[in-house]
């Protein structure tokens, strides 16, 4: 059973009097207990994918299309009360990039989680329960965590108490976007095991969005892979991780560091930068970086087409050299 499914969603975002479309019209599900990684450079739309799934802002104010369907229930139409429902108890709950700018520097921790957990609680009670949360996010100390400030918290503690407080609501959906990026690579490690750990004793679906090909790899069951607001490839972790098809997640897994003969291996980068939205043309937007690009792909955009085994791929050289088998 899907938590989520998203049926050809576009986000369009009005700017000095012109209509800016961010995404494109994708696609995807998140399954019970799934572990869901959506993957590309900074600047593809993953983050504004990610607010429109509860129209927090900037999307609120977006003209937003398609279906976001949460246990069957269309979100992009709900509003007011129906909407706030849907981002609390039960729902969907989000983990962001920079816990010093989702914490509120002047409230302590046991203010701001107070206001995570749902309604009905004694003071006593609230208390408890937050000090569990903290334990089990592997703090030490909670209580003196609890009445900490932000500005007393190492950059790992204040993420594991986003973590607490996202995981207060007991979502049914845990989105966790760049949630190790501000990390070093042990705590990154730590946070991601922590999200895997909840994932697996609570049936909670988790939606990474990163661009480390390496956590998909090691925590991913799905993953889709995102360029100017378009899904160019998705499938299993597996089959897309061995067998890329198109050139942009190629360029991706060849640049992951590695070690060669216990050397550190030369960085490889894919030339160019994530183009616009006022630079996207008719064609295939990755064209002007690809290797493989031919005439066509500057002028009719690829088709997504999809095997027996679910992996599918928006790329014209793909359509006519398929994969070799394994």
């Amino acid at each position: 059973m899907n938590v989520l499914s998203v049926k050809n969603l576009h986000v369009s975002i009005t700017t000095e009097k012109q209509i800016t479309e961010i995404v494109r019209g994708i696609s995807f599900d998140i399954g019970q207990g799934d572990f869901f990684c959506l993957v590309g450079e900074s600047g593809c739309g993953k983050s504004i994918t990610a607010m429109a799934l509860t129209r927090l802002p900037p999307t609120d104010e977006a003209k937003c299309s398609g279906e976001v369907l949460f246990k069957g229930r269309d979100v992009l139409p709900l509003r007011g009360k129906h909407l706030r429902s849907v981002r609390g108890h039960g729902g969907i709950a989000y983990i962001f990039q920079d816990p010093m700018s989702a914490l509120n520097p002047v409230l302590s921790i046991a203010t701001q989680m107070r206001e995570a957990l749902p309604r009905g609680f004694s003071r006593s009670e609230a208390e408890r329960r937050m000090l569990d949360l903290l334990s089990r996010v592997d703090l030490p100390d909670p209580d003196k965590v609890l009445r900490s400030y932000p500005c007393e918290l190492s950059g790992g503690m204040a993420q594991r108490v986003c973590i607490a407080m996202a995981m207060a609501s007991e979502p049914s959906l845990l989105i966790a976007d760049e949630p190790s990026t501000a990390l070093d690579v042990v705590t990154q490690q730590r946070v991601l095991e922590l999200l895997d750990t909840i994932r697996r004793d609570t049936g909670t679906s988790i939606m990474l969005i990163t661009h480390n090909l390496g956590l998909v790899a090691r925590y991913g069951h799905k993953v889709s892979v995102m360029y100017a607001g378009l899904i160019i490839e998705s499938g299993n972790v597996g089959d897309v991780l061995r067998t890329p098809r198109h050139p942009y997640s190629s360029g991706l897994l060849a640049a992951v560091p590695g070690l060669a003969d216990g050397d550190a291996e030369t960085l490889v980068s894919i030339p160019g930068r994530v183009p616009a939205p006022s630079e996207w043309g008719a064609g295939c937007t990755f064209e002007p970086r690809c290797h493989l690009a031919m005439p066509i792909c500057r002028e009719i955009a690829p088709p997504i087409e999809t095997d027996a085994q679910g992996h599918s791929v928006a790329c014209h050289a793909a359509r006519r050299k398929p994969p070799k088998p394994d």
